[in-house]
């Protein structure tokens, strides 16, 4: 009976052991997916500012827009709302603990403009019994486009339709508002992820 307990001493060691680095290994899984979604929340934010961004440097130009024949239709081609968006992606990559690795503003269907934004955070996933991984980084990417919810009402016969006169309204999804005083941006624009 006492060499019975002997000889089972040494596999409670190696079951305990096993276990143990399961347990490790585990962690070590745990901890790579936390820095993925760390990557992946650093990527949407960062889209996220891009677009809303690019939405307040086209807000002031919606008035204009609106009494310009096809305005609205053309809103997205002055290229100028760009850059600060760049700039807004770039400080909310860094908030997250990220740096930017890519950043593609692009047209997307009529009346929408995308902003596709990659990254890299600035830590690793940290020492564990996985090896290499104290100098891994996750990387992620995100898209988020700003569209325009609005239209000109129709205006009356004829093939050359005049841009319209004050007061002018625009029609956002589905119902009329008056743009004096000048509608919320949100109400003109929606901001979302897309990919």
């Amino acid at each position: 009976m006492r060499q019975d307990r002997g000889q089972a001493f040494p596999i409670y060691v190696v079951m305990v052991a096993g276990l143990l680095f399961l347990a490790f290994a585990f962690f070590a899984v745990g901890q790579a997916s936390a820095t993925r979604n760390g990557a992946q929340g650093a990527a949407d934010s960062a889209a996220l500012a891009s677009a809303q961004r690019a939405r307040e440097e086209l807000g002031p130009r919606v008035l204009a827009a609106l009494t310009a024949p096809g305005g609205l239709d053309n809103i997205f081609k002055d290229g100028t709302f760009i850059a600060p968006a760049h700039d807004e992606a770039v400080s909310f990559a860094a908030k997250n603990k990220a740096d930017l690795t890519g950043w593609q503003p692009q047209p997307g269907d009529v009346g929408q403009f995308k902003f596709t934004v990659g990254v890299r955070t600035q830590y690793t996933v940290g020492k564990s019994v996985i090896p290499d991984t104290e100098n891994e980084k996750a990387t992620a990417s995100a898209t988020a486009v700003v569209e325009l919810r609005c239209g000109l009402p129709p205006v009356g016969g004829g093939s050359d339709p005049k841009p319209p006169r004050p007061p002018v309204t625009i029609t956002c999804d589905g119902k009329d508002l008056p743009v004096d005083p000048m509608p919320a941006l949100d109400k003109i624009f929606t901001v979302k992820l897309v990919d």
